[in-house]
């Protein structure tokens, strides 16, 4: 075994303390935030607050566990997150599937429509309009459909395809699957990276997003748990969207902000570690040929 020279030992513990800062200053906010939840209003207006709660306080979280409108938005977002995603999976990789196959014809076309989008859109007024005139506002498909495809998505994709050994589908071919066959049984297996991926990608935006449900909704029991959090840190109601929970904000207005960061970011955080594995190849192969 070759014994590692004095510089190589030089740059491993150089890096390693590097490493070790960006984790502190990555982490910091986050404990920070953490601990603001759980504190009370004055500690955290007289700045005593860093990495543990000052005069623990649990107020928030009860005003907002007890109102059911919490938990009704909470359930609209985990309904919202899930077919957004399930569909704009669906969408990004067929067409991602297509746009690899260098034979297509037009192929160039379709790829320049896509990336033409990553540039030039069609503005808020006639995306509203037309959300409005197909009949899908005050509904799940005014969330999912028009932000269904992620053009980055789309490319990350279509590369990694790219990158997979034509042999595998002439193979398949000859035993007599169909393009569909091949796409299921043989394509997608071998892209549970990519494919986990776009589906970290996917969830973390719908489950953050608010604006769209708070344009193309108009029923407080429709909203997603982000504008009802939205709602507490202003101190407004839709609708009586915070119940009676907003008559004793004044009480609690320092942490509420840290509240809302809490509930919003737990879901994704437990889930992150079970696609994480999958986070670094996903992107680092589809980023081959890209």
């Amino acid at each position: 075994m070759v014994k590692p020279s004095r510089s190589y030992r030089v740059f491993q513990g150089v890096n390693g303390v590097i490493l070790t800062l960006v984790v502190i200053v990555t982490l910091y906010p986050f404990a920070n935030i953490v601990a603001r939840s759980f504190s009370s209003e004055r500690q955290i207006r007289a700045g005593e607050v860093t990495l543990w709660p000052k005069g623990f306080n649990l107020t928030t979280y009860k005003i907002v566990f007890q109102d059911s409108m919490f938990w009704r938005n909470y359930g609209n977002t985990v309904l919202y997150t899930v077919v957004a995603t399930a569909v704009a999976m669906i969408l990004t990789t067929c067409y991602a599937y297509v746009l690899s196959k260098k034979h297509l014809k037009g192929r160039g076309v379709l790829v320049g429509v896509a990336v033409f989008t990553m540039f030039f859109t069609g503005g808020l007024i006639p995306n509203y309009v037309l959300v409005t005139s197909l009949g899908l506002k005050n509904s799940v498909w005014a969330i999912a459909l028009p932000n269904a495809i992620s053009v980055f998505n789309l490319l990350v994709m279509k590369a990694f395809f790219e990158s997979l050994p034509t042999e595998l589908e002439e193979a398949a071919q000859i035993d007599g699957l169909s393009t569909y066959g091949i796409l299921l049984r043989i394509v997608l297996p071998l892209s549970k990276a990519v494919v986990a991926t776009m589906v970290l990608f996917y969830s973390v935006s719908f489950w953050n997003s608010w604006f769209s449900a708070f344009l193309y909704m108009d029923k407080s029991e429709l909203m997603p748990v982000t504008v009802y959090l939205r709602n507490l840190i202003s101190g407004a109601t839709t609708g009586g969207n915070a119940g009676a929970a907003d008559a004793q904000l004044s009480q609690v207005g320092a942490n509420i902000q840290a509240v809302t960061i809490v509930l919003t970011s737990l879901p994704i955080l437990c889930v992150y570690p079970f696609v994480q594995r999958y986070f670094v190849s996903g992107v680092m192969l589809g980023a081959v040929k890209g």
